[in-house]
């Protein structure tokens, strides 16, 4: 594991001590609309799925999920809410940035204010990743905080030129639209892009 991974796991799992500002309790309201809407298709990998909430509520609703993470301490407590609430998901430990070594492929990807805690440099890194277990003709959406939002701190602020920038080869972006990022500390949720990206 690179240092800058090391780093990042041993934040998140401190954040997970407590209730870290983007645990919720419930599944984001953007990807509820996805999967109401029907843009939510078959098997599903929640990647950065912390404790768990959308990678629960996907599968409440038949879908087979799988849901990964750094932070061992949003793992344990993601496989504690699928036991209380008897739903069957694939919740693991593992790296963002090495998709591929899951050893299969999903039609969906979800990301819930993953992708905004890249460099550049590792931005690449996970498209390439995000490629691995994405079959062709598969979705990518993504949902990060948007260059709208004040900037008091935390993680970077993403335009839609860096998302477009990022995902031009080999990916169709079907849309980018504004969103909100809800938390606990944000009455109406951060400003956001919500993105949907398909592999070509």
């Amino acid at each position: 594991m690179r240092l800058a991974q090391k780093i990042r796991c041993e934040f998140f799992n401190l954040m997970y001590i407590g209730v870290p500002p983007w645990d919720i309790g419930r599944p984001q309201r953007e990807i509820v609309r996805l999967a109401e809407g029907g843009e939510v298709r078959g098997d599903v990998l929640d990647v950065g799925c912390g404790a768990g909430d959308n990678a629960l509520y996907l599968a409440s609703r038949g879908h087979e999920v799988w849901g990964i993470d750094i932070s061992p301490r949003a793992i344990k407590k993601a496989k504690a809410k699928a036991k209380q609430h008897g739903l069957k998901v694939t919740f693991l430990v593992h790296d963002a940035l090495e998709l591929e070594s899951l050893g299969r492929t999903f039609d969906t990807l979800i990301d819930s204010g993953l992708f905004h805690v890249f460099t550049d440099e590792e931005r690449l890194v996970f498209t390439r990743s995000l490629r691995g277990v994405l079959r062709p003709g598969g979705t990518y959406f993504m949902l990060c905080f948007s260059e709208h939002e004040p900037d008091y701190g935390g993680p970077r602020r993403v335009t839609q030129a860096e998302i477009r920038a990022t995902f031009s080869e080999g990916w169709k972006i079907n849309y980018i639209r504004e969103a909100r990022l809800e938390s606990n500390v944000h009455a109406d949720g951060a400003m956001a892009w919500l993105s949907s990206i398909t592999r070509m």
